[in-house]
C-alpha cells in the first residue's frame, strides 16, 4: 500500500503541480529535501530511448563514475536497438521499464537510483521532470518549447519545494566557438553588449516527414504512419504557431548577457511569416503529390518565425525559428556590442581599431586564441561525441553536478525563461505581434545570483 500511495503522489503532483503557485522566496534556501552527500559514482535512468536517447546512453557508458541501472520507453524497437548498444559495450543490462505511458513512475519508486534524463516527446517533459523531482532524483531534461506559463511556474515550484535539482540540457551552450566567444565577452572584447541574435534555422522536413521505416526513408508520412520524432513533432506544426524550438538560439545568448543573473528578459514580440514550406514538400515529393492525403493537411506553423526580446539591461535580441524551407543548417549567432561584432554565419568577426577598417576578419584565429579551457582541457575526451562533441561537455557536466548534488549552470530558473518564449510567441501571434511580458521565474532573485556556466575547472 505504501508504494501504491508513493507513486500515486509522484503522478498526481506530476500532473498538477502540487499547486505550489504561492510559494514564498524564501522555499529554494529552505528546501523540503535535504541535500544528498556527494557520491563518486551514481546509477542513472534513462527515460525516452529514441535517436536523443540512445546519444546520452553511448557517453554515459564510456564513463567510469556512472551505471545506468534502469532504461524506460513506449517504443519496442527503441528498446530493443538499446539493448544491443548495451550488450555491444558489454555493460550490464539496465532494468528495463516501457510498453505503458507511465512506466517511468515505477522506475522513478527505486530508490538506488540517484539521477534520471528525460528525453521523450515534448508533451513529456516537465511531467516527467515533476514526477522525478517529487522522488527525489536530480534530473537531466531534454530542450524543447513550453506549452503554458503554468508549466514553468510547475517546474520552478517543485524545484523550490523539494531541493532537488534540474539540468536543462542544452548542448549548444557547450558549442566549442559559442564557449570561445564567452570568453571573448568575459574578457570585454565586444565592449557592452548591445544586440544579440540567435535562432533555429533548420530544414526538418526530412525529420517531420517519412515512410516509417527507419530514420533515413523518405517520405510524407507522419504520425502513427511515421518513425522517431516523425510520430509526434509534425502534429505541433499543425496546431501551433509560435517559435517551437527556441533554446538552442537563447541559450548561449542567455549566457553572453547574464539572464537569471544580473538581468532577465523583459517582454518580446513575435510575428510568423505564412505556412507553404510543408505543404509543398508533400506535394513535390516523389511519394506524396497533390492527391496525396497529406497534401490536404493545413499547417498553422509560419514558414519563419522572429521574435523580439527585451531585457531588462536594456540589449535586444532577435530569435528565429526556421524549419520548414530548403536552407542550410545555421544557428544564426550574432554577438554585438560598442567594440565588435561576432557572426557565425558568415564565421567572421570585427573589432574596432584592431580589424581593418570595415572589413571583416576571418573569426578562427581569434576562436583559437579564446579556446574556452574545458575545451582545451577535455578535448581528447570530447573526440567522436555528438554535434561536434559538444554532447560529451554536456553529459559530462550533467554527471558531475549529479554526483555532488549541487545547482547546475543550466537550471530550472533559465528552463522556465527559456521554455516559455514559445507559448509566450503564441501568445503574441495570436494578437497581432503584440508585446507580452515574462514572468520574474526567480522572484526577484535575479538581481543577486551569480554567473557559474562552465567556470568550473571539471564542468
Amino acid at each position: 500500500m505504501d508504494k501504491m500511495k508513493r507513486r500515486a503522489f509522484i503522478q498526481t503532483s506530476a500532473a498538477a503541480g502540487v499547486g505550489l503557485s504561492g510559494l514564498s522566496m524564501a522555499a529554494e534556501s529552505s528546501p523540503a529535501v535535504l541535500p544528498k552527500a556527494a557520491k563518486s559514482q551514481i546509477n542513472i535512468g534513462l527515460i525516452g530511448m529514441g535517436m536523443r536517447g540512445q546519444s546520452h546512453l553511448s557517453l554515459l557508458l564510456n564513463r567510469s563514475d556512472c551505471r545506468v541501472t534502469a532504461i524506460c520507453d513506449i517504443d519496442q524497437y527503441m528498446l530493443d536497438q538499446t539493448k544491443k548498444m548495451v550488450e555491444k559495450k558489454g555493460a550490464p543490462m539496465p532494468k528495463v521499464y516501457g510498453l505503458e505511458e507511465r512506466a517511468y513512475l515505477e522506475m522513478l519508486e527505486d530508490s538506488d537510483l540517484d539521477a534520471v534524463i528525460i528525453s521523450t516527446p515534448w508533451r513529456w517533459h516537465s511531467e516527467m521532470a515533476i514526477a522525478a523531482m517529487n522522488a527525489g532524483k536530480y534530473v537531466g531534461v531534454e530542450v524543447s518549447g513550453g506549452f503554458s506559463l503554468d508549466e514553468c511556474w510547475q517546474l520552478v515550484n517543485t524545484h523550490e519545494a523539494t531541493g532537488t535539482h534540474l539540468f536543462f540540457l542544452e548542448n549548444v551552450c557547450y558549442r566549442r566557438d559559442v564557449m570561445a566567444v564567452l570568453q571573448m565577452v568575459r574578457e570585454g572584447l565586444f565592449g557592452e553588449l548591445i544586440h544579440l541574435e540567435g535562432g533555429y534555422q533548420h530544414d526538418l522536413r526530412g525529420v517531420k516527414f517519412n515512410d516509417g521505416a527507419t530514420p533515413y526513408d523518405s517520405g510524407v508520412e507522419f504520425g502513427e504512419k511515421g518513425f522517431s520524432e516523425a510520430k509526434w513533432r509534425t502534429i505541433h506544426s499543425i496546431h501551433r504557431n509560435g517559435d517551437l524550438y527556441p533554446t538552442h538560439g537563447i541559450g548561449p545568448v542567455a549566457n553572453y548577457i547574464g539572464i537569471n543573473r544580473g538581468n532577465r528578459f523583459l517582454y518580446l514580440s513575435s510575428m510568423a511569416s505564412k505556412s507553404r514550406g510543408l505543404h509543398e514538400y508533400i506535394v513535390n515529393h516523389e511519394k506524396g503529390g497533390k492527391d496525396h492525403p497529406n497534401a490536404a493537411v493545413e499547417f498553422k506553423l509560419g514558414d519563419v518565425v522572429t521574435t523580439t526580446i527585451k531585457t531588462s539591461n536594456g540589449e535586444s535580441i532577435i530569435l528565429s525559428h526556421d524549419t520548414n524551407l530548403p536552407r542550410p543548417y545555421s544557428l544564426g549567432f550574432r554577438v554585438q556590442g560598442t567594440k565588435g561584432i561576432w557572426m557565425d554565419v558568415n564565421k567572421s568577426i570585427y573589432f574596432e581599431g584592431v580589424s581593418p577598417a570595415h572589413r571583416w576578419e576571418e573569426a578562427q584565429p581569434w576562436l583559437e586564441k579564446y579556446d574556452h579551457p574545458l575545451w582545451k582541457r577535455l578535448e581528447s575526451s570530447a573526440t567522436g561525441a555528438g554535434h561536434g562533441g559538444m554532447d560529451f561537455f554536456l553529459i559530462n557536466a550533467f554527471v558531475q553536478c549529479a554526483k555532488e548534488n549541487i545547482a547546475p549552470p543550466l537550471d530550472v530558473y533559465d528552463a522556465a525563461s527559456w521554455l516559455a518564449i514559445t507559448p509566450l510567441s503564441e501568445q503574441s501571434i495570436a494578437n497581432g505581434s503584440t508585446s507580452v511580458a515574462f514572468p520574474d521565474f526567480t522572484r526577484g532573485r535575479w538581481m543577486w545570483r551569480k554567473d557559474n556556466f562552465a567556470l568550473n575547472d571539471s564542468w
